[in-house]
């Protein structure tokens, strides 16, 4: 051997300079394909970005405006169903001659003045806040205005100066509050100025007022929200609890803010999953554009390799290229997801509004935790993505990188290991979403396992399709028909890269689809088989989320005995804390089936007919489906203890019915029985039945009339309530439908990218076969039919898979996640929509190349560098 070949082969003979010079005059040669790299970074990290800026936003907005409101407080004082009365805040002042405690009337309101957003409208008592909020006087706001007027004249407010500057509102100008149906008049007496950024923020959702106004603002007339206590000494704190009336209990201050926490956690999970399902339709676009990269310079590394370079040196400047690029696009995903985040709020806000409580975000706020993260997972991302070719790069020698047959070659023979690859994945994917009782993270591990385990099955599938494509190709269009098949399989290494990566994408819009429309056509069922009253009587309410209004007795039994009327349902919707749960629940009474014997079941303990028999004689209690899920109870449940006001009680479990109102479960009880434990005689809703043959909807008209002076009554139809609830369903689902749009988009880029670079890559080739004879004609409709073919093949790939993808999200990840058995429901334009977004996107990615090449000089096609 000569010295030369025995070299050590780590030794490189080259410098890593001339490869960056290489690597930057490839950049300058195709820019389109590195840009196309940048943007699939950019739009993964965008939306993930903004899905964690848009959620964070509205957690941080109600954590601040709450921490607001608690101020110092460790513990509050609570009432059951029936309220809190005031009488019991003299008792703890001066019976228990207890302090410091500071009473509180909360609740929310619109104000036309400030952009109809809702804020927390806080009544206080001024002489009892010093040691809770500091506010008023203290270190954490200075202010101007007049307390005295705020003390002594009626619906008088108090709010922050950036928050009245934002609207451009001044000291003396009326606001025009509005709470349950009434619009109150009220006038700006005093500005609070933050002494920093947090309580700027913390009070930009909050509006003052003197305890007095906010009862008779809030309809609360003698009664509070809570009473806030500073207690240190727990003896002293169990001595005041022994004290207070049957139903008043002591809760520590942050419980409050806990449960708001649990709420919403599978919901932003949930979120964050789907962006980074975006992000991984973007690897593939990564890993396309990679792979591209590589095999399109395999000449070029052959001859690099000859002169000394190290597989080792290609490898580092293929990773190196990578970083590069994908720092770039992270770096603009972060700017884009700023801007998507503060567009994407208002979705997030809207969505927590109607399923879980009130909040208002007055501003996005970007945490460097989000932004680093999102850049980090970007970065990783394109960086694994990018782990396999520059790998085939490092394993190549300097022989085969000279000879294409060698990679084609090498590309079938792991066909076979493919296959095995599909079955481990897919296999390690369904045991992971077989595991109950996990975290829901790991179903999210099984979902991603198996789309990528379906991205390994298209290489194989393309080469069978293909193969029996040839023989009928040939039949219906001559020698066209059959080149068009063998050369997709004759560039696997190109081609099958691109139409995994359209497959992904267009799966992800299947899955979606078919999620959403089986989600909405079990909502549409659930509603007709439980909302069978014919009218509905209810409080008005902000926001869909807000059950907490009562309808007066005097309207229930004028609208109880109106003509026409056959039957009146009523309920009473009230929180009520369950032990074993650790948080309160949702407790209905109900005086009667308002779905009249229609309403499923997911488990019965008598015959359906005999459950609400038993449930009106106080026998037990039914639940839903989500709270046997969520606080994972077993079939039959069994009894379940709710704290009363007379203490701790045991009922059994009569029934679990399906429920798609609450993710957080909801529980049954009989009105009486209600009524006999919790001392509260105040309804929450009406449903009518109307006698057969009386006119709905005039009947509905006469209501509205009768009541048109009592803006604490909605009076609404079942046709009304029912398109209101749907169209709640379709705005929670808009952030989906949103992320659904980004694979579609995702996916045209992808196959434009994929299929322009390997149909110009190949430009020698259709300088021969034009120097052969083919016509232009011939040469578009080949360049065309091998497009629309590798479209063809990822839209039917993407058709299994994105079945299963919807099969997971239904039947594994929305139960785990919310509690919701949802029916799968397929339709043909879902399938449809996929094949067309493939095909399109394919043929258009055919159409410039195609447009390209006609116009170029054979001569200068055919010359090889």
């Amino acid at each position: 051997m000569t010295p030369l070949t025995r070299q050590p082969r780590y030794q490189a003979a080259v410098h890593d300079r001339p490869l960056w010079r290489t690597a930057w005059r490839r950049l300058r040669r195709r820019p389109f394909q590195y840009v196309l790299f940048i943007l699939g970074v950019a739009l993964g990290v965008a939306m993930m970005v903004s899905i964690d800026l848009a959620s964070g936003s509205a957690s941080r907005a109600f954590q601040l405006s709450t921490d607001a409101i608690t101020g110092k407080a460790t513990h509050r004082i609570v009432g059951g169903p029936a309220g809190l009365a005031e009488d019991v805040y003299r008792q703890v002042r001066v019976t228990a001659g207890y302090a410091p405690a500071a009473p509180v009337v909360e609740g929310y309101v619109l104000a036309r003045q400030l952009g109809e957003q809702p804020v927390r409208l806080l009544g206080i008592d001024l002489f009892a806040e010093p040691p809770f909020r500091s506010y008023f006087g203290g270190e954490a706001a200075a202010g101007v205005g007049d307390l005295a007027l705020f003390l002594a004249e009626p619906n008088t407010v108090i709010l922050s100066a950036p928050l009245a500057a934002q609207y451009g509102l001044a000291l003396g100008d009326e606001l025009t509050l509005t709470a349950t149906g009434r619009e109150v008049p009220v006038r700006i007496v005093g500005l609070l100025e933050p002494a920093d950024d947090v309580n700027r923020r913390a009070l930009s959702s909050l509006v003052f007022t003197d305890i007095a106004n906010a009862q008779t603002i809030l309809a609360m007339p003698g009664q509070l929200s809570h009473i806030d206590l500073i207690a240190n000494d727990p003896v002293a704190l169990d001595q005041l609890a022994a004290q207070l009336p049957a139903g008043v209990t002591i809760e520590p201050a942050s419980a409050r803010s806990n449960t708001v926490q649990q709420m919403t956690a599978a919901f932003e999970l949930n979120l964050t999953a789907l962006s980074l399902l975006a992000l991984v339709v973007g690897m593939f676009l990564i890993y396309n554009t990679v792979s591209f990269s590589v095999v399109q310079r395999r000449p070029l590394f052959g001859v690099l390799r000859c002169l000394g370079v190290t597989g080792g040196q290609l490898f580092r400047l293929i990773l190196a290229e990578a970083l590069v690029l994908s720092l770039i696009g992270a770096l603009l995903g972060l700017g884009l997801g700023v801007i998507l985040g503060r567009a994407m709020v208002g979705l997030v806000t809207q969505t927590i509004n109607d399923l879980y409580f009130v909040v208002s975000v007055q501003e996005v706020t970007v945490p460097i935790v989000s932004l680093v993260k999102g850049l980090v997972i970007g970065v990783a991302a394109a960086l694994v993505a990018s782990l396999l070719p520059a790998a085939e790069a490092l394993r190549t020698s300097p022989q085969s990188t000279l000879r294409r047959s060698a990679l084609e070659s090498r590309i079938v023979a792991l066909l076979p290991w493919l296959v095995l690859a599909w079955v481990v994945l897919g296999g390690l994917g369904a045991l992971l979403l077989w595991l109950n009782g996990v975290s829901i993270v790991v179903a999210f591990a099984g979902l991603f396992a198996v789309l990528f385990a379906f991205a390994l099955l298209t290489p194989p599938v393309t080469v069978l399709l293909m193969r029996g494509l040839t023989p009928a190709g040939q039949r219906l269009l001559g020698v066209l028909g059959r080149m068009a098949p063998r050369d997709i399989v004759r560039s696997l290494s190109r081609t099958s890269v691109a139409i995994a990566a359209l497959m992904v994408a267009v799966s992800v819009i299947v899955g979606v689809s078919i999620m959403i429309g089986s989600f909405r056509q079990t909502v549409s069922q659930w509603l007709n088989d439980t909302l069978r009253a014919d009218i509905y009587l209810s409080p008005p309410s902000l926001t869909a989320s807000q059950e907490d209004g009562t309808l007066p007795p005097d309207v229930l039994a004028a609208a109880a005995a109106w003509p026409g009327v056959a039957q009146a349902v009523t309920s009473r919707h009230a929180w009520v804390d369950v032990p074993a749960f650790a948080r309160p629940v949702e407790l209905i009474a109900l005086d009667g089936d308002v779905s009249q014997g229609q309403r499923p079941y997911a488990w019965l303990s008598v015959p359906a007919g005999e459950v609400w028999q038993r449930l009106a004689a106080g026998e037990g209690i039914m639940i839903s489906e989500p709270l046997l899920l969520k606080e994972n109870l077993t079939l039959p449940p069994q009894p379940i203890t709710l704290d009363t006001p007379a203490g701790p009680r045991s009922f059994p479990v009569l029934a679990v019915y399906y429920d798609y109102a609450s993710d957080q479960g909801t529980m049954f009880i009989g009105q009486q029985l209600y009524r006999d434990l919790w001392q509260d005689q105040a309804i929450s809703n009406m449903g009518l039945f109307v006698v057969p043959g009386r006119d709905v909807d005039a009947l509905t008209a006469e209501l509205q009339a009768a009541f048109s002076g009592r803006p604490e009554v909605t009076i609404t139809s079942n046709e009304g309530l029912r398109r209101e609830a749907l169209a709640i369903f379709d705005r929670t689902f808009a952030i989906t439908a949103a992320l659904r749009l980004l694979a579609v988009v995702v996916a045209f880029i992808g196959v434009l990218s994929a299929l322009m670079s390997l149909q110009l890559e190949r430009a020698r080739e259709w300088g021969v076969l034009r120097a052969a004879g083919m016509t232009l004609p011939q040469l578009w409709k080949l360049i065309l039919l091998e497009t629309g073919l590798m479209g063809g093949t990822a839209g039917l790939l993407a058709l299994p898979t994105g079945f299963m993808l919807a099969w997971i999200l239904i039947y594994v990840i929305n139960v785990r996640s919310f509690g919701w058995t949802l029916q799968l429901y397929l339709e043909p334009g879902y399938f449809l929509q996929a094949l067309g977004v493939a095909l399109v996107a394919a043929l258009l990615a055919g159409v410039y190349p195609a447009g390209r090449l006609s116009r170029m000089v054979v001569a200068n096609a055919l010359r090889q560098e």
